[in-house]
């Protein structure tokens, strides 16, 4: 049985779609990545569709449903490198991927997500600029 690899960099998941997504292949990919989130801790999922050429109705609603376990899970998920065949195919099916932030490429997608968590949980630099000596009562 096929399975997509999810890398783990730093605090985020990074999965590239290289294979046609066939129906057990994305619930596999769906349950696998929850099942890292939850693993690993990960603050964000990134997928690559870069390679995809065609997304139906039942993968727009696989992303969805990635995007909304992450958040359930603490997790934000960005999807990068959607070519256009696809995004006119989206929207003309209706699906709007609720919950799913989109980039143009990873480095773009990468960079969303540190936004997203520098927002949620304040910058790791600002923490460690401020020690405990360093406060005024």
């Amino acid at each position: 049985m096929e399975r997509i690899p999810i890398l783990k960099l730093g605090p985020f998941l990074l999965v590239t779609i290289q294979i046609d997504l066939y129906d057990r292949v994305a619930l596999n990919l769906e349950n696998d990545l929850i099942t890292m989130v939850s693993k690993t801790g990960a603050k964000g999922v990134l997928i690559d569709i870069s390679a995809v050429n065609i997304v139906d109705s039942f993968m727009g609603r696989i992303l969805g449903n990635i995007a909304s376990m992450s958040r359930i899970m603490d997790a934000e998920t960005v999807v990068v490198g959607m070519q256009p065949a696809v995004a006119i195919t989206l929207v003309e099916l209706g699906l709007t991927l609720q919950g799913v932030h989109t980039a143009l490429d990873v480095e773009k997608g990468m960079e969303l997500l540190k936004t997203k968590i520098d927002i949620q949980y304040g910058s790791l630099d600002e923490d460690e600029e401020e020690g405990p000596d360093d406060r005024t009562d």
